[in-house]
């Protein structure tokens, strides 16, 4: 989800806007045409910059019928292959119902990312060339986009920044690109780009079957800090894949494989958009969307309570369940952040409640070395944990009598190979760093795992059903033989 900058951010924002002049020339006006699309999973923190509530129309680019999108697991996350261009331009994206931006790396040889290490030696990502696209152009600073990717209440502004003149603003002839951008998120990431439109192609409710959206709109970005990959943003604004896909009347689900299957290319998690995601749903259970005042385009809801084991976590805060008079405050579901995150003093409340129950000798140095709070040695013998629940189960209450009981892979898990008849496991929560500001706490994906999760954004709800993702995988056909 998108944020304010803070000072640091601010510096290296300055960076990536001065780098960016130089790559501007590369999105060079064209005609439009041609991109496809795909779903990976990954784990990063998303929260993009704060955003207005869009006053631009929700101009969507074409109604699309029912989608299924594959989505293949990576170590931080969850991929989408987005095709753009003529001929097409395969570029793998984490998908994030945290932001609303899709963004792809632009340049092979100018793409820069400050502060990825991590990813500079070993580049698994695509870059998209829009110079070897003929269907490729930049979009124009009177489009409703431009206006929305600027966050401005006044639709000229962006005219203005372009260097238009006071007379062509005033008759709407100002014809100029739209200006470059800069997008933040919760984590601290920045990119900076522009605007660019394209032909995208998705698939239909059968695979075999892609139907092309022309003019999609998306980011064209030459520069990041600590970003490496794309995104395509899930939320409700007007810039979404889902919004200009026509699909904010209807909804979609998703149902993540468990880490275990990262990188393995013969299995997919199943992204379903469109009315099949919301049908034959009577036995979920769902609990209703909170509108946030200060991030209205974004997933919360309201958590009641947090049962661990048969004893109830002390009292969850309001904050979890409702806004303040700034708009802080609820449970964001983000598949773009990793791990749940709670907020202070609830967070040691459930470790307190969980270390009274755990029976296993701590594995502090794995805590010094990871960062997790809660680490365990776990007894593991025949090359297996012993059978029998290990840990005991975390249930999540939601408003309107919802829960989800995590299953024992989405709490705790095994952070190196077993050694000495053991094997460590940590509790993949974390605590909430951001003091009252934004949301009070986040659903991580890792603790969506085996969960079919159904955002039904037509009676503004939020359903959760456990399910074993890889059968779903295999029933829906998105499995390799």
């Amino acid at each position: 989800m998108a944020i304010m900058l803070n000072t640091t951010t601010t510096f290296f924002l300055f960076l990536l806007v001065s780098s960016l002049l130089f790559y501007q020339s590369l999105a060079r006006p064209k005609n439009p045409n041609s991109l496809i699309l795909g779903l990976v999973p990954a784990s990063r923190a998303s929260l993009p910059s704060l955003p207005k509530a869009s006053t631009s129309p929700r101009k969507k680019l074409t109604d699309v019928l029912d989608m299924m999108e594959p989505l293949r697991e990576v170590r931080d996350g969850y991929l989408i292959s987005l095709s753009i261009g003529t001929p097409p331009q395969v570029i793998q994206v984490y998908m994030d119902t945290g932001s609303d931006l899709t963004w792809v790396p632009c340049g092979n040889v100018t793409f820069d990312c400050i502060e990825c290490d991590d990813y500079r030696n070993n580049r698994m990502m695509a870059s998209f060339s829009p110079s070897h696209s003929s269907s490729s152009y930049r979009d124009s600073c009177t489009s409703p986009f431009c206006v929305d990717v600027h966050s401005s209440d006044n639709p000229l502004d962006p005219c203005t920044m372009a260097g238009c003149s006071l007379s062509n603003i005033v008759k709407a002839k100002c014809s100029w690109p739209c200006p470059s951008f800069a997008y933040t998120y919760g984590a601290g990431g920045v990119v900076t780009g522009t605007l660019t439109r394209d032909t995208l192609r998705v698939h239909g409710s059968n695979l075999g079957v892609t139907q092309e959206i022309p003019k999609f709109c998306f980011g064209c970005v030459g520069s990041t800090y600590r970003e490496p990959i794309g995104i395509a943003g899930f939320g409700r604004g007007a810039l979404s894949l889902p919004s200009q896909l026509g699909f904010l009347q209807k909804g979609f689900s998703h149902c993540f494989l468990p880490f275990r299957y990262a990188n393995n290319p013969n299995i997919s998690s199943p992204l379903v958009i469109g009315d099949i995601a919301l049908t034959s749903k009577e036995d979920m259970q769902f609990t209703p969307m909170l509108k946030s005042p200060m991030y209205p385009n974004y997933y919360y809801v309201g958590l009641e309570a947090i049962t661990v084991g048969n004893v109830s976590a002390t009292k969850v805060p309001s904050s979890l369940r409702e806004f303040d008079s700034l708009g802080n405050g609820g449970l964001l579901v983000d598949s773009g952040t990793t791990y749940t995150h709670l907020p202070e003093p609830f967070y040691s409340q459930v470790l307190s409640v969980l270390q009274s129950l755990i029976n296993y000798p701590r594995a502090t140095d794995m805590e010094m070395r990871t960062g997790f709070d809660l680490c365990y040695k776990v007894p593991f013998h025949n090359n297996s944990v012993l059978t029998g629940d290990l840990f005991p189960s975390i249930t999540f209450h939601f408003l309107n009598n919802a829960s989800l009981v995590l299953s024992q892979g989405n709490h705790f898990y095994a952070m190196s190979a077993p050694s000495n008849s053991t094997v460590v496991k940590c509790l993949l929560f974390q605590c909430m760093d951001d003091g009252d500001y934004g949301p009070a706490g986040v659903l991580g994906s890792f603790q969506q795992q085996d969960v079919e999760v159904v955002y039904d954004l037509e009676k503004e709800r939020i359903g959760f059903r456990p399910m074993e993702c890889a059968s779903a995988s295999s029933f829906q056909g998105l499995n390799k033989t």
